[in-house]
């Protein structure tokens, strides 16, 4: 009997949010909206929509001992995750400054701060999380180390996703676990690297799979997205929806396809909740404030 639907590995950040009309070229300065703080961060996101969606969830993260900290914890509580693993201190809370222009599409720098604080060691510290867990899902806002880690405490029987953002080369045993490896298209060309020799999403996923992932899910954005296994390649459609913010639509994705692959659900099928997911997420400004519950969903 598994305590947790799904324990999130990786980062928590406060997200610093200006409006823009525009994005500033090189050199340039333009003038924003009044500056918004919310709580973000790949993992935090990660988990506070997978709670929202009925997961039972726990949240393996490191946040300062600061102001910023304290909004991510209450974020989590108020969602329903569990923060037993959320250690604090160390440095301070990790940080992404986001710009989002009018079409809803945005641009982040992050700095890391405590992210980059999460060790080996506290995922060894934290091993009686993993056994248990249905699904671990993780990022790369945090060290790959630390991932690495994560994969070899996994529990036999559970399932490993992984969304490599900020993307990077990962080593094989790292792809191996991924069941499946999330990616969008920005993200697959970073992983595949010289292999990447076409502009086919088609292409791109059995090329991902030939590196060894156990599965692979490539999102498209607005033209939906695409799963691939051994069992083959198939396209999943987007869910119409007028967009107003992007931020954190593809955690509340990633949340949602290894909730529902951890009740049961075929690939394809996860994906394609996600789908509806991530749509009513960009339907509202900010990350987590945005992710939708289950009956939401439903009413799209």
């Amino acid at each position: 009997m598994y305590d947790y639907d799904l324990l999130v590995v990786g980062s928590a950040n406060a997200d610093l949010v200006i409006g823009v009309e525009r994005r500033p070229a090189a050199g340039e300065t333009v003038l924003g909206s009044d500056l918004a703080v919310h709580p973000g961060g790949k993992g935090a996101n990660q988990a506070v929509a997978a709670a929202r969606l009925g997961a039972r969830t726990a949240l393996l993260a490191r946040v300062g001992d600061d102001a910023n900290g304290r909004l991510l914890l209450d974020s989590q509580r108020a969602a329903g995750v569990d923060t037993v693993g959320v250690l604090v201190g160390g440095a301070p809370t990790g940080v992404a400054l986001i710009t989002v222009d009018p079409s809803g599409d945005n641009s982040i720098v992050v700095s890391p701060g405590a992210n980059g604080r999460l060790t080996p060691a506290d995922v060894r510290a934290a091993a009686g999380l993993f056994p248990c867990s249905r699904v671990v899902s993780a990022q790369l806002e945090i060290p790959l180390e630390t991932v690495v880690e994560v994969v070899r405490s996994m529990a036999e029987g559970s399932r490993f996703v992984l969304n490599p953002s900020p993307p990077r080369p990962l080593p094989a045993e790292v792809l191996a676990a991924c069941d499946p490896l999330i990616v969008n298209e920005h993200e697959a060309k970073v992983v595949l690297g010289e292999a990447c020799v076409s502009e086919r999403p088609e292409d791109w996923a059995r090329l991902l799979l030939a590196k060894g992932p156990r599965s692979v899910v490539i999102t498209l954005g607005a033209r939906g997205a695409l799963v691939a296994s051994a069992e083959g390649v198939e396209r999943v459609p987007s869910t119409k929806v007028d967009a107003v913010d992007t931020t954190g639509a593809g955690d509340a994705f990633t949340a949602a396809l290894a909730w529902r692959l951890g009740t049961g659900s075929g690939l394809a099928e996860a994906a394609a909740y996600a789908a509806r997911v991530g749509a009513a997420a960009v339907t509202r400004e900010g990350a987590q404030e945005s992710f939708p519950t289950a009956e939401e969903v439903e009413s799209l």
